[in-house]
């Protein structure tokens, strides 16, 4: 069982990583991922996370690197997919692609100018377990002169990789959050998805 920390503040890390739907349609279980092997995907995240901020790095240079750590550990297509709700079923192949694409860096550059923040406090991985079609790794937030706050993610297979594919901080659900905020975004292009990338992408 994974129990990396992470050297981070609750302030940032809510505002970093919370954002639909409260849970996907996950296809049945796959066997091959197990509990241990979920738990280590999260604590190696937060261990990438981790030596992001303690980097050094200018705010570009850690953009890149946060975009890199959540293209290698999150199901990007899965999550971005979810945050563009009812427009992806009308959405063509191409527009997908663009939209995931743009969604990446987005991500990247909505959170990452708050990533230095983060430095004040720790996650640790306490526990892991199934949940239907998916495993929730659940950690702890300890943060100096505040409560701890719990943090789980959510790990599936379905893309043939062991990556997390929501986190629920506080009981906020990320796919939730983004799939209101990125709603938003389209309802204001009236409904205009090479509109909505196109915002994205200058965000």
């Amino acid at each position: 069982m994974a129990n990396d920390r992470l050297i981070i503040t609750r302030r940032g890390f809510g505002i970093g990583l919370v954002g639909g739907a409260a849970a996907l349609a996950m296809p049945v279980a796959a066997a091959a991922l197990t509990v241990d092997q979920a738990s280590t995907l999260v604590g190696k995240a937060i261990a990438d996370v981790n030596a992001t901020i303690n980097s050094g790095k200018s705010a570009s240079a850690m953009y890149g690197d946060f975009e890199r750590i959540f293209s290698r550990y999150a199901d990007v297509p899965t999550i971005a997919r979810s945050a563009l709700g009812p427009a992806a079923r009308s959405a063509s192949r191409a527009q997908l692609a663009a939209f995931t694409t743009a969604y990446q860096s987005y991500m990247a550059r909505k959170y990452g100018a708050r990533f230095r923040e983060f430095i004040g406090g720790q996650i640790e991985v306490t526990g892991a377990r199934a949940v239907k079609s998916y495993f929730e790794v659940i950690s702890v937030a300890k943060l100096r002169g505040q409560a701890p706050f719990d943090v789980r993610w959510h790990v599936s297979d379905r893309s043939g990789k062991d990556l997390f594919f929501n986190i629920i901080i506080e009981g906020v659900n990320m796919l939730a959050s983004e799939r209101t905020e990125i709603g938003a975004m389209l309802d204001r292009r009236r409904g205009d998805i090479d509109g909505l990338i196109a915002d994205m992408k200058n965000a």
